[in-house]
């Protein structure tokens, strides 16, 4: 390349580069949700740090207590027919014993997920503190 057309290039490259400027993203954006909003949370998320729900940080780290939140994952996952708010629901598994929490679509789905869990072997009890979307 010729010595002109390289200048010529650097010129604009550099002409570019001042014209735009640096670019900043918003650091103090707000963003709002409606009070009676479906992603509106704060209330739950409150509760759950206060240490008087289980969370999944609580899952016990036995390979027992492991296995037993894997396979009634996988199980809930395979059923189809329910939500994916209830595919989603939060399985602990402490010494057997299994908690359910998060939201379903029914109680339909909250009993099948309990059936789901009660069926798992070396589950010896389930709470099942999952949150019906609808009545």
């Amino acid at each position: 390349m010729s010595t002109r057309l390289l200048l010529v290039i650097f010129t604009l490259t550099g002409s570019l580069i001042m014209m735009t400027g640096p670019v900043r993203a918003e650091q103090n954006t707000a963003f709002h949700l409606a009070a009676n909003s479906e992603l509106e949370n704060t209330e739950r998320n409150v509760r759950d740090k206060d240490n008087t729900t289980l969370t999944p940080e609580d899952q016990k780290e036995t390979k027992k207590d492991i296995k037993i939140t894997a396979k009634i994952r996988q199980a809930v996952v395979r059923d189809k027919s329910l939500s994916v708010d209830a595919q989603n629901a939060k399985i602990i598994t402490r010494n057997g014993v299994v908690t359910l929490r998060g939201p379903v679509a029914s109680g339909e789905e909250s009993m099948k997920l309990q059936e789901i869990a009660k069926k798992t072997h070396g589950v010896v009890r389930v709470d099942n503190q999952l949150e019906n979307k609808a009545p």
